[in-house]
């Protein structure tokens, strides 16, 4: 284990030793740049203790040789890392049920552990979703759906009066979008009971404008869902910053692979020292 001058993971710290059920930080690859086998074993080999997860964003491995993911998911799972498809399924779901079974077992075979599904780029009926996520767990892989705080107006449910029982004819789909936090959390409430490992929000949906988070929001979804089984997306720095003042360091976090000492620093409360002193050159190994 790398021994590190300003940081340690004990009981008194900010959170466990790998493999840890809270306080992950799921690192996203660079997606519009190759990146190579040695950047990224750099980044194992100098903070694979604070990396939890690794993320090929936007179908990103589907460029790449397969010989090549085998190597990148095996350098991974030699840190102790998960390695995610990111939502590239949603791409093979378009193609209908049976691409995702072999999408599934190509993710399997090239050593990937858990599959995305965003779940308002797909736009399924609920009880489909709910068979996807026990598709991908009857195959051994996490199940990470995603989800957007803002929902199509025809999936809002009809709130008039009408026999118990009775079919309700499915309104057309629309271009409004209605926020409906409630709606959010009972479908992940669903994901959750039918085997979701984790349930994925993007933080950029939840702002008013650029840097102001609607932190009602993200306290009914964390208050309901549970720090736990809640990882947020943060497409920047002051938003990880803005969760971890507000959270502590046990919130789940996916950021960018060139934020992740900075977020640790953010993380560690036992530093001993103020948190900006520690963001320049004060973490070299021993």
């Amino acid at each position: 284990m790398a021994a590190y001058r300003w940081k340690s993971f004990n009981d008194d710290g900010d959170r466990p030793e790998k493999p840890r059920r809270y306080g992950v930080t799921e690192m996203k690859g660079p997606n519009y740049s190759l990146f190579s086998r040695g950047l990224l074993e750099d980044v194992f080999e100098s903070m694979g203790q604070f990396v939890d997860g690794l993320k090929l964003c936007d179908g990103s491995h589907t460029v790449m040789p397969k010989n090549y993911i085998k190597e990148v998911t095996d350098m991974a799972h030699k840190h102790n890392v998960y390695v995610s498809s990111g939502d590239w399924a949603d791409q093979m779901l378009r193609r209908g049920p049976s691409s995702l079974k072999e999408y599934i077992e190509e993710c399997k075979q090239l050593g990937f552990d858990s599959i995305e599904l965003d779940v308002a780029s797909l736009g399924l009926p609920e009880e489909t979703l709910l068979r996807y996520l026990r598709l991908i767990k009857s195959n051994g892989l996490r199940a990470k759906p995603q989800f957007s705080v803002k929902f199509n107006k025809s999936d809002i449910a009809f709130a008039g009066d009408r026999a118990f029982g009775a079919y309700v004819i499915p309104a057309p789909q629309t271009s409004e979008m209605v926020e409906d936090v409630d709606l959010l959390i009972r479908r992940a409430e669903r994901c959750l009971e039918a085997g979701a490992d984790m349930i994925m929000i993007n933080a950029d949906d939840l702002c008013r404008q650029a840097g102001l988070l609607r932190s009602d929001i993200v306290a009914k979804i964390v208050g309901r869902l549970g720090l736990e089984k809640t990882m947020f997306e943060a497409s920047n720095p002051k938003i990880s910053e803005w969760f971890v003042k507000r959270y502590g360091p046990k919130v789940n976090l996916i950021v960018d692979h060139s934020q992740v000492m900075d977020l640790e620093c953010l993380r560690g409360r036992n530093l001993g020292q103020n948190h900006s002193s520690v963001l320049g050159r004060s973490y070299f190994l021993l």
